[in-house]
């Protein structure tokens, strides 16, 4: 799995090193906190070092947060990505130093899934370039990332229709809400939010957690929501996503979009962090997201 995504990431171009403690695992099946944050603060530091992306999701990455050195990231800013529980390492960047991260594929995901392509041509398109763009569903897609069935993907919903425009923060669902109330949580003023959630939460554990985001005095100022498609063992369908949005009045007037790729499914597209982003959805499922600023 390691050389599979070593050699996508290199078909790009790049040339792949690693932290010096990618592989220490404890009781916790994480690296010490002192170690990761070595491994992160000589990345940031090294002039070779362009793009930083994790090794996988890390349900411990909060541990990390009161002790990075935000101002090492300021000064030498570089690309960083990750997927579900970095959400809370990418959005506490971006709340701390203002720069732009990125909820796309992580590592293991790059070398698991045989669906990658997709993923590698939008993260060219993200990372190596300024133009705008926008972003295409896939063919096919597969649940989970790792699964080699392949199956006809049906596109991105309209659940609520509308346009909007204005900066993308989000991720996955569940870690996105423990950041709310603390300092390493985003603005979520004249936001586009974009969240998804794996298969350990169902349905109705989501209608919690978008309620408790909704919830939060900043929620009346969201511009738009982007969902990610849900795993099948959320047991979450169309229809059951449908009502979950229309009960909501917090959601009245606002563009919803649903089944996006930027979620544990494969390929995964990237969403920048604190970039700009214009949605609109019509009716018949015409929609569009566009990667304005990225």
């Amino acid at each position: 799995m390691r050389q599979r995504a070593r050699k996508k990431l290199e078909s790009l171009g790049l040339r792949v090193s690693f932290g010096n403690y990618i592989d220490e695992r404890d009781n916790f099946d994480t690296g010490s906190v002192r170690h990761r944050l070595e491994d992160l603060h000589n990345a940031v530091s090294d002039p070779n070092v362009k793009a930083i992306i994790a090794a996988n999701g890390g349900s411990s990455a909060n541990q990390l947060l009161k002790h990075i050195d935000y101002n090492l990231l300021w000064q030498h800013p570089k690309i960083f990505c990750g997927l579900s529980d970095i959400t809370e390492l990418t959005s506490a960047i971006y709340a701390k130093t203002g720069l732009v991260t990125y909820y796309g594929p992580h590592f293991t995901m790059i070398g698991a899934t045989h669906l990658i392509d997709h993923s590698i041509e939008n993260m060219k398109k993200t990372f190596f370039s300024e133009d705008p763009f926008p972003l295409i569903s896939p063919q096919y897609y597969s649940d989970p990332e790792w699964d080699q069935e392949m199956i006809l993907n049906d596109g991105f919903w309209t659940i609520n229709p509308g346009e909007a425009e204005g900066i993308s923060i989000g991720g996955n669902l569940l870690t996105f809400n423990l950041l709310l109330g603390s300092e390493y949580n985003p603005s979520m003023d004249g936001g586009i939010l974009f969240l998804e959630e794996n298969k350990i939460i169902d349905y109705k554990g989501v209608q919690k957690e978008l309620q408790q985001i909704l919830n939060h005095p900043e929620a009346v100022r969201i511009k738009g929501i982007v969902l990610g498609r849900f795993q099948r063992k959320t047991g979450m369908t169309r229809d059951l996503l449908t009502q979950m949005v229309k009960s909501k009045k917090e959601l009245e007037g606002i563009p919803v979009i649903a089944n996006v790729d930027c979620s544990h499914t494969a390929p995964m597209l990237t969403f920048p962090i604190g970039g700009l982003v214009r949605i609109s959805a019509e009716s018949n499922d015409r929609v569009t997201i566009e990667m304005l600023k990225h």
